[in-house]
């Protein structure tokens, strides 16, 4: 059964209360976010865009880990990791150390198909060597991702399914648990229309194309066919997304909890696809109940 998120009404009644005079978000008000510069930038590859940033609370810790994974449709036209920054910043307020990952999209060299995958296994790779001498707790992690990072996420919880016999296999990969998914286009199967008027894009771009070793490209791509994998998945959706529509993040969680993976939905009350990523929104106080309650931690 999915796990219940109580921590969730208080701030539904916030949200809800704030909402009432809060326009939503639109693409400009995304764009113009910004939050503070990290504690540390560290490279994972040699490409400009393999890197993550690390914030780091003030204290002794250690500190549960937020991986934050932006969107932008899988392209470098509507920014990224730097608005990202105006959540970690909130973040790292409540005690929470944040990995904020940029990686190869699909209009960079080495970037969708297989080479976006790679990034993420990377980047988690980098994050557990880094957290050998810093202060962050790995047994306390959360994934995050918004839009196109929400499938990113959403793939990271199922990779431990992929065969050994697939060009993204990863031996001995961090293993994600929690996540959080903003507005997320998780599922390349079923959703490749909406991928394709939200987006622009083909799935063919992030799932590759069909071949005689590998006739069926979604059974290491798709996070909606890497289920069962023990995970447990928060889907936060803005009321008024047009993007990735309440309807997407509920088909999901069904799947998710037919396969037996723990799922909940959260529809953000008059928010767009844009409130859902931003500490500066009405909608922030469900958003951050919703990773504090992935984490585990009480609210305060």
């Amino acid at each position: 059964m999915p796990r219940r998120l109580p921590a969730l009404a208080l701030a539904l009644t916030l949200a809800m209360s704030a909402n009432l005079h809060a326009a939503p978000m639109q693409l400009a008000d995304y764009l113009a976010l910004s939050g503070p510069a990290p504690d540390a930038t560290l490279r994972y590859g040699a490409a400009p865009s393999q890197y993550a940033e690390l914030f780091v609370p003030p204290g002794k810790g250690p500190f549960p880990v937020a991986v934050l994974v932006h969107g932008g449709c899988w392209t470098k036209e509507f920014g990224g990791i730097a608005q990202l920054r105006n959540m970690a910043g909130a973040l790292v307020r409540r005690g929470i150390a944040v990995w904020n990952v940029e990686y190869r999209r699909v209009d960079e060299a080495g970037g969708g198909y297989p080479g976006t995958y790679h990034d993420m296994n990377a980047a988690l790779d980098l994050l557990a060597r880094t957290a050998r001498d810093r202060p962050l707790d790995l047994d306390r992690l959360v994934a995050v991702g918004h839009s196109a990072g929400g499938q990113l996420v959403q793939w990271l919880a199922g990779r431990s399914r992929i065969p050994a016999t697939s060009p993204l296999f990863h031996a001995g990969a961090l293993p994600v648990r929690r996540v959080v998914s903003l507005g997320g286009l998780a599922d390349l199967r079923r959703e490749a229309a909406l991928l394709k008027t939200s987006c622009g894009r083909e799935v063919a771009e992030l799932a590759g194309t069909p071949s005689a070793a590998r006739p069926d490209v979604f059974a290491d791509t798709n996070a909606g066919d890497l289920m069962p994998n023990g995970s447990h998945t928060i889907l936060v959706t803005g009321e008024l997304d047009t993007i990735s529509p309440p309807r997407v993040a509920h088909d999901f969680a069904a799947r998710a909890r037919a396969a037996g993976d723990a799922a909940d939905v959260v529809i953000l009350p008059g928010a767009s696809h844009y409130d859902e990523v931003a500490a500066t929104s009405a909608s922030w106080p469900l958003v951050l109940r919703a990773i504090e309650a992935a984490l585990g931690q009480a609210p305060r």
